[in-house]
């Protein structure tokens, strides 16, 4: 590979995560409906260690208002209330025994408005990343440029060709960030 491909596909692993990143933020962030993604994330007080819920209980969705959490301790329930509670969800935990029930309430306009703002805020940050990632191998291939390792032909090619993956990647960060607004906004 040539050095100038070897910086494109550096730009394309590196936005590629990017994008992950987002997808991995948007599925955290709450709409209407019950998903099991919502807690997924959250670490709970495992006898002192921080443990991820999904690794000491069972997640379900048993109806698409409701997320059960069994854990496979019963000692770790009032652990993993606690968290639930001190979590920026907005949803009270119901424990019946050792099963603990989250009912996703609907949202109300605001909090949808609140919401979606904060889906165009996180995809306007991943796009800055984009952009950031951009600009970092061009600075790369100006100076190779200057070294004389590339000649300007081929660097103007391949830098048309870290626009072309930039424009894709933000596309497919706007859509993305669209889908979800329009999940959240839905009643």
């Amino acid at each position: 590979m040539t050095m100038t491909e070897l910086l494109i596909d550096d730009a394309d692993q590196r936005m590629r995560k990017t994008r992950t990143v987002l997808e991995k933020e948007l599925s955290s962030i709450r709409t209407g409906r019950a998903n099991s993604a919502l807690v997924e994330g959250l670490t709970v007080d495992y006898y002192g260690t921080p443990t991820p819920i999904i690794q000491v209980a069972t997640v379900n969705v048993p109806e698409a208002r409701l997320i059960t959490i069994q854990p496979w301790d019963k000692g770790i329930v009032q652990a993993i209330e606690k968290t639930i509670l001190q979590s920026d969800l907005g949803i009270s935990p119901a424990v019946d025994g050792d099963l603990i029930r989250l009912p996703i309430p609907n949202l109300t306009s605001e909090r949808r408005k609140e919401i979606a703002k904060i889906v165009r805020s996180k995809t306007e940050s991943e796009k800055v990343s984009l952009r950031n990632v951009r600009r970092d191998v061009l600075d790369q291939m100006k100076k190779l440029v200057k070294d004389k390792e590339v000649s300007e032909d081929e660097a103007k090619r391949a830098s048309d060709a870290i626009q072309k993956l930039t424009d894709k990647y933000s596309g497919d960060i706007d859509s993305m960030g669209a889908a979800k607004e329009a999940e959240v906004m839905e009643v």
